[in-house]
């Protein structure tokens, strides 16, 4: 049986961060108002362990928001202390972080190798210097090659998360930066399209006409781009999209790409595309059936079995789904050719 898996999220909401990043309120997003201390910390961790099943399962304590390095040292250990307890006792396996890249450094990383910290995920959001300078970051492209760098040679996971779709930002300049964060080879990313949140000067300047997030089928597409490439390479993407079930406030979300289903969105748009290079030009079949394991089931119809009604309005095919969990999960079999795609 394979294990579940736990995250028991600590919000730290603008801790440690000076800058004003244009797309940024971590208190707004994540609906976290107060500072965090090592009491709530333990407060938090306590409520999470008290219903969750131990046996089977891995379970992390993941510090969010803000930028966790950028606190001071002594800082930092404060909140670590309390939460490697919990490593030490063997109810907790492992401790995750997000930070910045400009906030990393052989002695910040040094701290961390003593609190069984295992994940550093770094807010990338671009690999373009242009698009950085314009969403006022801080930080340069170069400093992001060489956090993820020293994070590798310490022997830390590396995780990194993109933001198509922020100011600046074309087409061409969102694929780079995928070209660009492959060559880092991350552990893990998490890919989230722009959204304008209250209180920020990407509200402002939307508010003002100067500033127009990605359409939904506009993130849909970039997306769905992004993943291909980082797949090609083996390299997971675990979140697409944020979620109110990532922490996201969704009343504080004024425009943009959200949807609490954005996810399904793309792998079910990346589906039909795989279709729809199968078949080709030229279609001689008037139904096809599909065989894709249960978990798989959803995305190939798509939202509303939206999939099936393009296949029967562009093809004039009328489309069967069927479960065979002997599939891989993303294995489409065409039952009448027996071919996989």
């Amino acid at each position: 049986m394979a294990k579940r898996h736990y995250i028991i999220p600590v919000f730290v909401p603008h801790q440690g961060c000076p800058h004003d990043c244009v797309f940024c309120n971590q208190r707004e997003i994540t609906g976290f108002q107060e500072e965090m201390t090592p009491k709530k910390v333990e407060r938090i961790i306590e409520e999470y362990i008290s219903t969750m099943d131990r046996k089977n399962s891995k379970i992390e304590i993941a510090f969010y928001g803000g930028s966790f390095t950028g606190l001071e040292i002594k800082d930092q250990t404060r909140l670590l202390e309390v939460a490697y307890r919990y490593c030490q006792k063997g109810l907790v396996d492992n401790l995750r972080l997000s930070t910045r890249p400009d906030y990393i450094d052989r002695e910040i990383l040094t701290n961390l190798t003593k609190y069984n910290v295992q994940v550093i995920e770094l807010g990338v959001q671009s690999l373009v210097n242009k698009v950085l300078q314009a969403s006022c970051r801080g930080h340069t492209a170069e400093d992001v090659v060489k956090s993820s760098q020293l994070i590798k040679e310490f022997g830390f996971d590396l995780g990194i998360q993109l933001m198509p779709g922020l100011p600046e930002s074309t087409e061409d300049s969102m694929i780079y930066s995928v070209q660009k964060a492959v060559g880092l080879v991350p552990d893990l990313v998490r890919i989230y399209p722009t959204l304008i949140i209250g209180g920020t000067q990407l509200a402002e300047l939307y508010y003002q006409g100067d500033f127009k997030p990605l359409t939904l089928m506009e993130a849909v597409e970039i997306c769905k781009q992004e993943l291909k490439l980082f797949r090609t390479y083996g390299i997971p993407v675990i979140r697409i999209g944020l979620q109110p079930s990532s922490g996201v406030n969704k009343e504080a979300v004024i425009a943009g790409p959200f949807h609490s289903a954005f996810r399904q969105l793309v792998e079910s748009s990346l589906a039909l595309e795989r279709i729809k290079t199968y078949l080709g030009d030229n279609v001689n079949e008037d139904q096809l059936t599909f065989k894709v394991n249960s978990k798989f089931n959803s995305v190939l119809r798509g939202q509303k079995n939206n999939n099936l009604k393009v296949l029967k309005e562009e093809y004039g095919i009328e489309t069967k789904v069927e479960i065979d969990d002997s599939l891989t999960n993303r294995e489409i079999l065409i039952s009448e050719k027996k071919k996989k795609i």
